[in-house]
């Protein structure tokens, strides 16, 4: 379920005249219709963090007596200060309120949504105190109706940036609220410690960390409701940023984040089956497979994870790029923003206790349910004997959430380039930035990873010998202090072997259909074509056979000149080789194998 914003009633003039009046009174208030024909209104309760979102600010305002701005420094200190036993801390608190359901108790301070969400502000506030009141505490409040309740408040927390020449911002989510089998059930205990405690603690342990450093750019740490009643709190915050021209750079969406269980079903692509445990991987998800800038964030929090946490780990984690946005028929609050054009992805645990389908029968997962607790306490001792939470895992990906949002804080410009081939080798020239003399190259084909990182420095070309074959390619700056920008755009490339024809002399297929990548494949995987001429047609679409020939799918596809994808959802447990073939108005053009193994 999602939010459909309306803009059409209004004029220019009336969003001018409404934006005068509201810097009157240092309140933004964006009117929107929503799906409910109700009358949305999103209002930022503090002034001075609202004008930090906007980038009007004096960033001495907020300067640290000791600024700790070098990379090394902000890296090593998260990896040494994010503390499990902080987060256990968080959870416990979060429990006690036995719901946050959105739409429970506002009023009581002891149980419902409205006590947890004052906790987690006044937490924000101490954390402020600890750090010479450098973090500012606010609510986005939102007038919606879930549940019955008209008014909602998201809580977050602002780090404004020492830089304000960029005026864009990195958002560490999670969201707050629970749920059990019914969507608007407040009577039942609904803990929800993996979904979505985790998550919430972990940008919470952040915030407390994070906020003894310095960084360029601003951090926000939010933490959102109504994600269970369709993303609703995400997409106020996302339409907040919108509407009142706040510059996102990235978000790092953190879901079902804790858990190290596979329960006995799981959303696909899912974990090897009931009771395994895996506390060394987490999963990325993100939209899109060429040229997505969400796919490239993905990538990057990799790449700094590997170089810059790794190294020193106690517990090495594996990072797995998913092909689709989320897990099969779920969804998260990275969304929203995704929709509005700004660059996001989500963290989520390699192993899941459910796939929330609470009402099959015979569910017995802990997701969505009274089960989702922090674990059970066998012998009623007062001492929990299973966990269902791993302290340790949590702080590993947290660890992974902050160094990238970090690096993101304190990067440099991102640069453009051409790129062109010869035999055996990319040229890749640099167009945008060419001030840092200092770059890195990120090439990749079969994967949804880059398969190589190559760097160069004093120059704004170089060239890079490869093997013959098909190649994604894209750029990022590196500043004098070793930090990387995001990646740029990415362009393909085709070499041809150093003995093969000259490339001038080469004459490309007019429609080409690309390996698809992953290769092999999780549950799903993304299928390319590259159409170099402008092609006339009436149907286009892919088939998928057995190796006995038998079609088991067809997905139509678009051809328009460029890289053209879909993504085929082969599903879990489905292991084989398949052949896809582009079918042009019933004329097979070409066909290639692909496999899958999960």
């Amino acid at each position: 379920m999602y939010i459909q914003y309306n803009l059409s009633n209004f004029t220019l003039n009336n969003f001018q005249c409404m934006k005068n009046f509201l810097r009157v009174i240092t309140i933004a208030i964006c009117l929107c219709s929503a799906n409910t024909q109700a009358q949305v209104v999103n209002i930022c309760t503090n002034p001075a963090a609202q004008q930090v979102l906007l980038g009007m600010y004096n960033p001495s305002t907020y300067t640290a007596t000791t600024v700790l701005n070098h990379p090394d420094t902000i890296s090593q200190g998260i990896l040494a200060r994010v503390s499990p036993d902080s987060m256990r801390a968080y959870l416990n608190a979060l429990s006690a309120y036995q719901t946050r359901n959105s739409g429970s108790d506002t009023a009581s301070s002891i149980r419902g949504i409205g006590a947890a969400r004052r906790w987690a502000y006044a937490k924000f506030q101490q954390f402020s105190a600890q750090n010479e009141n450098r973090l500012l505490a606010s609510y986005l409040q939102f007038d919606t109706t879930i549940c019955g309740i008209t008014q909602h408040k998201n809580i977050f927390a602002v780090l404004p940036g020492t830089d304000t020449t960029d005026k864009s911002i990195i958002i560490i989510e999670a969201h707050i609220d629970s749920r059990c089998a019914g969507l608007c059930d407040t009577a039942c205990a609904a803990q929800g410690m993996e979904d979505n405690g985790s998550g919430t603690a972990l940008v919470m342990e952040l915030a407390r960390v994070m906020s003894k450093y310095s960084f360029d750019h601003t951090i926000v740490f939010l933490l959102v409701i109504g994600e269970e009643q369709g993303l609703l709190g995400g997409q106020a915050f996302a339409k907040f940023c919108q509407v009142n021209g706040v510059q996102v750079k990235a978000v790092l969406n953190n879901d079902v984040i804790g858990g190290i269980i596979c329960g006995h079903t799981s959303s696909p692509p899912s974990c090897p089956g009931h009771n395994q445990v895996d506390s060394t991987h987490v999963r990325f998800f993100s939209f899109g497979g060429f040229n997505s800038p969400h796919k490239q964030l993905s990538r990057y929090i990799k790449l700094e994870y590997k170089e810059m946490i790794q190294p020193f780990a106690t517990v090495p984690m594996g990072i797995n790029i998913m092909t689709p946005e989320d897990r099969t028929g779920r969804g998260g609050d990275h969304i929203p923003f995704r929709h509005l054009n700004y660059t996001a992805m989500r963290f989520t645990s390699q192993n899941e206790a459910g796939d929330a389908n609470v009402s099959a029968s015979g569910y017995a997962d802990r997701q969505h349910t009274s089960r989702d607790s922090l674990g059970i306490d066998i012998n009623a001792d007062g001492i929990l004997d299973t966990l269902y939470v791993d302290f340790n895992y949590l702080a590993r990906n947290a660890v992974i959430n902050g160094n990238a949002a970090g690096m993101i804080g304190i990067s440099p410009a991102v640069p453009d380039f051409n790129l062109s081939t010869y035999p055996g080798n990319l040229f890749v020239a640099i167009t945008a930035h060419p001030e840092y003399l200092h770059y890195r190259v990120g090439v990749r084909t079969t994967t949804n990873d880059w398969d190589s990182v190559y760097t160069f420095t004093g120059t704004t070309s170089t060239n890079i010998e490869v093997p013959a074959g098909n190649y994604i390619v894209s750029v990022a700056s590196v500043d004098d202090k070793g930090v990387e920008s995001l990646f740029s755009r990415e362009i393909t490339a085709t070499v041809i072997p150093v003995n093969g024809v000259p490339a001038i002399n080469r004459t490309n297929k007019p429609i080409e259909l690309l390996q698809n990548k992953p290769n092999p494949a999780d549950e799903a995987t993304m299928i390319s074509v590259m159409v170099n001429e402008k092609v006339n047609y009436k149907e286009a679409y892919i088939s998928i056979r057995d190796l006995n020939g038998k079609e088991v799918n067809r997905k139509n596809i678009t051809l328009e000149n460029g890289i053209n994808e879909i993504m085929y959802e082969h599903g879990y447990d489905m292991n084989g080789t398949f052949i896809y073939s582009l079918v042009i108005d019933g004329q097979v053009i070409e066909s290639k194998r692909m496999a899958f193994a999960n």
